[in-house]
């Protein structure tokens, strides 16, 4: 079940509580500026709102309509907080460089980044266009060196110590039939991210990977308005139940944080105990 790709108690969204900061003895993040991928829905979406709810300064990046992402900024700053909407498309090494640049004359050169875009859909092997496996592997996987890339060079050009958080997935380590590209692209998300952390350990940016299991997202819905598909789901979570999207929220902002300080090359599933499931052991 897929759970990252693309709502907390400061967390808002349609329907949601509106978006406050924080009390200022709370905040993890104050004076940091953070870059989400895929910020405008979802899981992103609920990044987006706990960082700068935690006081860091927040690019929200899009592809496609800009409308969310614009409302967001807007209840963000109405509520005393501070962010910034940027078009990207994580794929595009052009792209990324033009939107970084675009985001440090919004907020600042960027020292927390948080690589969540990602695409799925389904395909067997025997009936998987290449124009399909290369679209989960350009969006999930290259996007993510293309921006940590960028990101640690920003951080080293300003002296800046910081993080790179990787939305990686329980699929990282559990086989899914028929999304055997987006299989590929987590589980070369980790070792990309443990080879990196090591590279960058020396600058002072750490690495680490917050892997969901079953959120619920929109990129979901169809099977959680399915009560037997929902809970054939539920069945395989030892805790009996779906995550929300505030709790990866919230476990993104405490894993950027100086709370973490000593965590890097790690990754910190948030699954409800999937993973332990039997029959994925």
């Amino acid at each position: 079940m897929s759970a990252s790709d693309q709502g907390s108690p400061a967390a808002a969204s349609k329907g949601a509580e509106p978006f406050a900061m924080h009390p200022p003895a709370a905040r993890l993040l104050a004076g940091r500026s953070a870059l989400v991928t895929g910020g405008d829905s979802g899981i992103g979406q609920a990044i987006c709102y706990e960082l700068a709810a935690h006081g860091a300064a927040v690019a929200i990046n899009y592809v496609g309509p800009p409308d969310e992402a614009h409302r967001m900024v807007a209840e963000i700053a109405a509520a005393g907080g501070s962010a910034a909407a940027v078009a990207m498309d994580v794929s595009s090494e052009q792209d990324v460089e033009r939107a970084f640049g675009e985001a440090r004359e919004a907020i600042g050169p960027i020292d927390l980044l948080v690589n969540n875009a990602g695409v799925e859909h389904p395909y067997p092997l025997l009936e998987m266009p290449f124009d399909a496996w290369r679209k989960v592997i350009d969006v999930n996987l290259t996007g993510a060196f293309l921006c940590a890339r960028e990101a640690a060079r920003m951080m080293r050009a300003a002296g800046r110590r910081g993080a790179i958080v990787n939305i990686s997935s329980v699929h990282e380590q559990i086989p899914w039939e028929s999304f055997s590209h987006y299989c590929a692209s987590k589980g070369g998300m980790r070792l990309f991210a443990q080879s990196i952390a090591k590279e960058l350990a020396p600058l002072g940016i750490r690495v680490a990977s917050v892997a969901p299991g079953a959120i619920e997202t929109p990129i979901n819905a169809e099977v959680l308005s399915n009560h037997k598909e929902s809970a054939a789901v539920r069945a395989e979570i030892p805790l009996g139940r779906w995550g929300k999207p505030q709790e990866i929220a919230r476990t993104v902002a405490w894993i950027a944080s100086e709370e973490a300080a000593y965590i890097t090359g790690a990754t910190l599933f948030v699954d409800g105990g999937m993973t332990l499931y039997p029959r994925f052991i």
